[in-house]
């Protein structure tokens, strides 16, 4: 498994606000789209493409357009929905497809609840969208799902992870696969209740209200 951590002064300002509690929804969901489209240019530096001969106004040369089969981007629902259009402005022609999972509360858990996903996934490069890498619960049951479906390679894109969950993953997926992790900070530690610290509260709940 690779980590990289986007060092950037306007990541770094964009997490800031985010982090803010007195910021309000509507600029939380601008500022996490943002903050996607910036992670999505780092995590992309190795999306497969294939050279293409093209005409233009004066002369013919060679230029390069994404590989077949296109990309396929995974948000996990319900936050990561908040990351899919951020995701897609940088990659408008890879496929979407959509993993429902949740945390069970008293195990700390995933649970999957929905799966929106092509049967076969041999060859493909997949973008999963999550904006918490808390324990790692989560990641370990999409990456590995993933997996299993014949994904070449997958990386997951989220704002913010602890280093619990980065440990965790990193001995559940190990060398099963092409895992790597693009975040925008690495932050201290997990709470007694398995939230990121000093984090920035429930990407959910700030995206969309408490429901």
């Amino acid at each position: 498994m690779r980590l990289h951590v986007a060092d950037h002064p306007l990541i770094a300002h964009k997490l800031t606000v985010l982090r803010d509690k007195s910021t309000e929804s509507p600029t939380f969901r601008l500022l996490v789209d943002e903050l996607v489209t910036l992670l999505a240019y780092e995590a992309t530096r190795d999306v497969r493409v294939e050279q293409v001969q093209i005409e233009t106004p004066v002369a013919t040369t060679v230029g390069i357009h994404l590989a077949a089969p296109r990309p396929i981007v995974v948000p996990i629902l319900r936050a990561g929905l908040g990351m899919l259009e951020g995701m897609t402005r940088l990659l408008p022609t890879a496929e979407v497809g959509f993993l429902g999972m949740q945390r069970d509360e008293t195990t700390y858990e995933a649970i999957t609840y929905a799966n929106r996903l092509p049967e076969d996934l041999s060859g493909r490069q997949c973008y999963v969208l999550d904006p918490m890498l808390a324990t790692g619960h989560t990641l370990i049951a999409a990456i590995n799902y993933l997996l299993e479906k014949g994904a070449r390679d997958v990386t997951a894109i989220c704002l913010l992870a602890a280093p619990e969950g980065l440990r965790t993953l990193d001995e559940a997926v190990g060398e099963r696969g092409d895992v790597t992790i693009v975040t925008a900070a690495v932050d201290e530690r997990l709470n007694e209740h398995k939230y990121i610290v000093p984090g920035l509260g429930d990407a959910g709940d700030r995206l969309y209200g408490v429901v």
